[in-house]
C-alpha cells in the first residue's frame, strides 16, 4: 500500500490550518451578526412563561398561568436558529486558473471555509458537495469543528476524477438529494463549455437547461450563487501573442494578439455583456447572487451581501 507524500501531507495541514485561522478571525471580527441576521430560522420553540411587564404583547398572556397565579403572566418563545447548510463547489479544470496569488479553487475554499466557519458558530449543520461534470465528493451535513475541517481539506486537495463541467449534474445532485428545506451555496465561475470561435449556441443552450434546474432548486430551498473570476477574465492586460488553451478539452489551441487594444476592448466588452446577461437571468428567476474577484477582499463582498439580504427581507 502507497504511503501518503509527507510533504504534501504537510502542505495540506499548513494551508488548512492558515485558512482555518483566517476565516476564524474573520468570523469574529467581520462577519459577527451578519450570518445570524441574514438567515432566518425554520420556526420558533416555547421557551418560558415569565411575569407580565408593561408594553409585553397582550395577546401572548398565558391565561391558564395567569388564572393560577393571580397575576398576568406571557409566553416567551425562541427562535429555532439550526440550519442546513450546503456548499455546491464547482471544482472542474476552469477553476484552477489564477493570474495572481491564488487560483480560483482556492478562493473558493477560502470563501466556503468562512461560510462553514460562520454555520459552526451559529450550530448549523453543513455539508458539502463537490462537482465538476459528475458528483466528486459529497459530505452529509453536519455540526463540529473536526467535520468543517474536513470540508476545507476535501475542497483545497480532492483530485478530480474529471476536468469538465456540467453544472446540472451538480444541480440535480442537490434536487435529488436533499430532502429538507437548506440553504445552499453554489460557488462557481459559471463558465458554460462553448467552441472557440462565435458559435454559442451549446453554451446558450447548456445555460438555459442549468437556468431551469436552478428554478427548481430555488423552489425547495434558500438558494444563492456565489461567482468567482480571476481579474485577467474581466481586463486583458497587454501581453502580446498568446495560446489560449481549453483547460477542459483537447480543442486545439488558439493563438490570440493581445497587443492588440481593439481585441482587447471587445473582449472585456463581450465579457461584460456576458456576465449582465446571465445576473440578470438570476435575478429574473429571484436567484439571489453575489460576485467577487481573486484578488478583491471576498470577505466584504460577503458581508455585502448579507447586510443587503437583511435590508430586504426587513429580518
Amino acid at each position: 500500500m502507497n504511503q501518503p507524500d509527507k510533504e504534501f501531507t504537510r502542505e495540506i495541514i499548513r494551508k488548512v490550518r492558515q485558512i482555518e485561522i483566517k476565516s476564524n478571525r474573520l468570523v469574529s471580527e467581520a462577519l459577527a451578526g451578519s450570518y445570524h441576521s441574514a438567515f432566518k430560522g425554520q420556526g420558533i420553540d416555547f421557551e418560558e412563561v415569565r411575569e407580565y411587564q408593561p408594553g409585553d404583547e397582550v395577546r401572548s398572556i398565558d391565561w391558564n398561568v395567569t388564572a393560577k397565579m393571580g397575576i398576568p403572566f406571557i409566553k416567551q418563545y425562541r427562535e429555532e436558529r439550526e440550519l442546513t447548510i450546503l456548499l455546491a463547489i464547482d471544482i472542474s479544470a476552469s477553476l484552477n486558473f489564477g493570474s495572481k496569488q491564488a487560483s480560483k479553487r482556492e478562493k473558493l475554499a477560502e470563501l466556503g471555509a468562512l461560510l462553514a466557519f460562520s454555520a459552526n458558530r451559529n450550530g448549523d449543520k453543513v455539508g458539502l458537495l463537490l462537482f465538476s461534470d459528475q458528483v466528486e465528493q459529497y459530505l452529509p451535513p453536519a455540526k463540529g469543528q473536526k467535520h468543517v475541517l474536513r470540508i476545507l481539506r476535501e475542497i483545497l486537495f480532492l483530485p478530480n476524477q474529471s476536468e469538465k463541467t456540467d453544472l446540472n449534474e451538480g444541480v440535480r445532485f442537490i434536487n435529488k438529494v436533499l430532502n429538507r428545506r437548506a440553504v445552499v451555496f453554489l460557488l462557481s465561475d459559471f463558465i458554460f463549455p462553448e467552441k472557440w470561435g462565435d458559435d454559442r449556441l451549446q453554451a446558450e443552450s447548456m445555460q438555459e437547461i442549468f437556468l431551469q434546474e436552478l428554478s427548481a432548486t430555488r423552489r425547495k430551498h434558500d438558494l444563492i450563487c456565489a461567482h468567482v473570476q480571476d481579474p485577467h477574465e474581466q481586463s486583458i492586460p497587454d501581453c502580446g501573442l498568446v495560446r489560449l488553451d481549453d483547460a477542459e478539452s483537447a480543442q486545439t489551441p488558439l493563438l490570440a494578439d493581445f497587443s492588440d487594444p481593439t481585441f482587447r476592448l471587445k473582449f472585456e466588452r463581450l465579457e461584460k455583456e456576458r456576465q449582465a446577461a446571465f445576473n440578470q437571468k438570476l435575478k429574473k428567476r429571484g436567484i439571489e447572487s453575489f460576485q467577487f474577484l481573486t484578488d478583491s477582499d471576498y470577505s466584504h463582498q460577503l458581508k455585502e451581501f448579507f447586510s443587503r439580504r437583511t435590508k430586504r427581507r426587513g429580518f
